[in-house]
């Protein structure tokens, strides 16, 4: 038994590539092919159901003219950042933000990731800048030798 040759080595993926991307499953197949044809004609009873008082056909269809919405857009100051020591005057905003209720929470989160990814980007543009200067300054005591 300890001699038989196993199908993957431990820790390996049977499939490493994954699923292929727009791939579905069979279930969903099958149900796309029942309901071809007939979407037009289900449509027209839930609506109908739903002018009759059926507050689970009416339910379904203001789920699909008005669906919930996932996030907000929310007023909220932050200060200036221009550059990555900023970046304290920008959390400590958000912070207090919170105390005081004007954001919560997972807006603050969200809020965060943003003000990171900038930060991120002016640091980005600035060792870009600074390292242009260096190659400039490099090729000109280049020329001249």
């Amino acid at each position: 038994m300890a001699n038989e040759a196993t199908q993957f080595e431990p820790g390996q993926s049977g499939n490493p590539g994954g699923r292929p991307r727009g791939a579905r499953n069979r279930s969903t197949k099958a149900l796309e092919a029942i309901f071809d044809g007939e979407s037009e004609a289900l449509t027209r009873k839930v609506i109908e159901l739903a002018k009759d008082g059926d507050t689970v056909a009416l339910r379904m269809c203001m789920d699909r003219l008005m669906p919930v919405r996932k996030d907000r857009p929310i007023t909220f100051t932050l200060p200036e950042i221009e550059t990555p020591a900023d970046l304290t005057k920008a959390t400590r905003a958000l912070m207090q933000g919170v105390a005081d209720g004007e954001i919560t929470p997972s807006e603050a989160a969200e809020l965060s990731k943003l003000v990171d990814a900038h930060v991120k980007a002016i640091s980005a543009a600035d060792f870009a800048g600074r390292l242009a200067a260096l190659e400039q300054s490099a090729g000109s005591k280049g020329s001249r030798r």
